[in-house]
């Protein structure tokens, strides 16, 4: 939310996203905290892609497979995000384990 005047009227100004945006966004905040602990710079871009400086360059992805794409080339990446992707992959596993029985 942002306060803003105009013509001598306050106003607030608020996103206002879907439901599904709004998860879309939240799935991403362990891997936003994980980066901006690690100074990474990271944004949330409209809608709902993550977006952070890597190597002195802007790198961005609209989803978490796109990144690990990107992660798996670059170890200390992986190492950095090891907390925020692998857990995701082992909870798919498990799931695609328990369908198969």
């Amino acid at each position: 939310q942002k306060k803003i005047t105009y013509k001598g009227t306050r106003s607030r100004l608020s996103a206002d996203f879907s439901t599904e945006t709004l998860q879309a966004r939240r799935d991403w905040s362990d891997i936003f905290k994980t980066l901006k602990d690690k100074n990474l710079q990271p944004r949330i871009l409209y809608p709902e892609k993550i977006s952070f400086r890597y190597e002195g360059e802007i790198k961005s992805f609209p989803d978490k497979q796109k990144l690990r794409d990107f992660v798996v080339t670059r170890p200390p990446l992986q190492e950095i995000l090891k907390k925020g992707l692998i857990p995701e992959i082992r909870k798919k596993r498990r799931k695609g384990s328990q369908n198969t029985e």
